[in-house]
């Protein structure tokens, strides 16, 4: 009922659109943009698809330094030690309290306008060979972007790091006291206590919102557009100026996004089904096993 109620609605959204705007619809043209036969290599990604891929690209290494960075103030955010929980409040508060995109003209104007040039990355990787610099450009950015992917990478990193620091703040206090308590009688040190019995129910519990902040990150990376980082929001809007299909166009680069954030939280499905069949139901309050 539900999938007839969208498909009535979208309907008569592409009526009014037809009707209403005197739009002319032309569908045929978006495959052209997101795949393309060339004349050596035969098929390769276009536009849309290579704005996809430098999304994936940003999303998934933005995630893993945001995690690591996440991590680490996480911890220091339920130390024992003031001045480490003060230095990550600080950084928390920071953070979330200062708009992505001024984060992201700061680091873009200093980090790839100022500190790159200094460390001299540009100049390094165009000195590398042409196989190394293909390897780069895979996994990274291509030589001349480089410096600004790199960045938009740690500018996304920083701001949702602040975030995921919090989720994993309040997974480990939402551990219930009786576990430190139980855990400390049977001659567990702190390190031990963490590793042994709070991470474990912390992690089942913090899966769940690190998921959405991972959805989160994807979503977030659109605004790296105003840099110039050709994802798949600048690929969208380059696109659009240029061949004025607007409803195709935007349709076509939400649909990318969904294949991603719904492909994300499938797979995030399994593994919370994979960790409950593994670890098992967790401990009732002031039990340890």
């Amino acid at each position: 009922m539900v999938g007839l109620g969208l498909l009535a609605g979208a309907g008569y959204l592409f009526y009014r659109v037809r009707v209403g705007l005197h739009y002319d619809w032309n569908w045929s043209v978006i495959p052209q943009y997101l795949i393309r036969c060339d004349a050596e290599n035969g098929w390769v990604a276009n536009l849309l698809l290579q704005g996809f891929f430098t999304t994936i690209r940003l999303s998934v290494w933005s995630t893993i330094m945001a995690l690591a960075i996440g991590l680490i103030m996480g911890f220091l955010r339920v130390s024992r030690r003031f001045f480490a929980r003060l230095f990550a409040g600080i950084y928390v508060e920071l953070i979330r309290n200062i708009p992505p995109l001024v984060l992201i003209f700061i680091f873009y104007y200093f980090i790839s306008s100022q500190l790159m040039p200094i460390l001299g990355v540009d100049a390094f990787i165009r000195s590398r060979s042409e196989s190394t610099q293909a390897v780069v450009g895979f996994f990274f950015a291509s030589p001349r972007q480089l410096s600004t992917f790199l960045s938009a990478l740690i500018t996304l990193a920083l701001f949702e790091g602040a975030y995921i620091a919090e989720i994993v703040r309040s997974g480990i206090q939402s551990v219930d006291r009786g576990q430190w308590e139980a855990s400390s009688a049977l001659g567990f040190n702190r390190r031990q206590q963490m590793r042994h019995v709070v991470l474990p129910q912390a992690a089942r519990i913090a899966l769940p919102p690190l998921a959405g902040q991972f959805i989160s990150t994807i979503k977030d990376s659109a605004i790296v557009s105003v840099i110039s980082i050709q994802e798949l929001t600048f690929q969208g809007m380059e696109l659009m100026a240029a061949t004025y299909l607007t409803f195709e166009v935007w349709i076509t680069v939400t649909a990318l996004y969904l294949v991603l954030t719904l492909s994300c939280s499938l797979a995030v499905e399994r593994l919370e089904l994979y960790m409950s069949r593994s670890i098992g139901a967790a401990p009732s309050p002031g039990r340890l096993f």
